[in-house]
């Protein structure tokens, strides 16, 4: 049975996971224990990981374990917990590669103009989550999504993860969340990469997790379809974004709160 978003307009989605497919043991843990809490909490999880990281600072960064083990991986954690997969690609010839394993197929927020990418993305048939770059204006999404449509492919869902702000900084504009609803598809926002601080001195990216739940907050306030929260066991020895994740056992009590708030909300 295919992959189905559901019923996100009550509700809200999860996309959640790892940045970076590390070992299997990292990844086992975080699937099995966002599984328990979301099943308990009522909230449609699709677990996010990247097999292959390309959008890195430093070419002495993590990039991944290798693409087929990577992506092994994350079959197994899709079979063993019956959980969608999320996860990057950023050339064209990787779209049916990674749609062999997973449900929807992200495009990078550097690469959200690429139309050979976007096609490719499309003809797999599966989700297309285009993350917002950081360059582009909310009204400017609505092209990127017309490419996937206009593949033949209407299963579009758009995220904003904030907009440049000076060298580095990023700051989301929540106007962006209606604007780009107007469109018709489901809009995330991503939390945890709008509170990333990029292009620092050292090659690594810092962060600011302690403002993730208000974040968090903020767009289920304005009523957003779906977050993105990458999360970690020890995002200190993480290997990719770790100053901006969420520690894992935080998630559960940051989920409790966010549904008490959806179910307060009237739209």
């Amino acid at each position: 049975m295919s992959f189905v978003l559901k019923n996100y307009e009550d509700s809200f989605f999860l996309i959640a996971g790892p940045c970076v497919v590390e070992n299997e043991e990292i990844t086992f843990q975080t699937a099995s224990y966002l599984k328990k809490v979301c099943d308990k909490l009522g909230i449609q999880l699709i677990f996010k990981s990247s097999y292959r990281k390309a959008n890195r600072s430093s070419d002495n960064s993590f990039t991944g374990l290798g693409d087929q083990k990577a992506l092994d991986i994350l079959k197994q954690i899709k079979n063993e917990f019956s959980l969608p997969i999320c996860t990057d690609i950023h050339l064209p010839e990787e779209a049916v590669f990674a749609s062999q394993v997973a449900d929807i197929v992200q495009i990078p927020a550097f690469l959200c103009r690429q139309t050979d990418l976007l096609i490719a993305a499309a003809k797999t048939g599966k989700y297309v989550n285009i993350k917002k770059g950081q360059f582009l204006s909310p009204d400017a999404m609505e092209f990127a999504a017309k490419k996937i449509v206009n593949a033949g492919n209407g299963k579009v869902i758009l995220t904003e993860r904030g907009t440049t702000f000076g060298y580095q900084d990023l700051v989301v504009d929540f106007r962006g969340i209606p604007k780009m609803k107007q469109f018709g598809y489901p809009v995330v926002l991503d939390v945890t990469h709008s509170l990333q601080q990029p292009n620092q001195k050292s090659g690594v990216s810092g962060g600011q997790p302690d403002m993730i739940e208000y974040m968090a907050k903020a767009g289920i306030a304005v009523g957003v379809n779906g977050l993105f929260i990458e999360t970690h066991p020890n995002p200190v020895i993480a290997k990719s974004d770790g100053a901006n994740m969420l520690k894992l056992e935080l998630i559960e009590q940051l989920l409790i709160k966010l549904v008490k708030l959806k179910k307060s909300l009237v739209f």
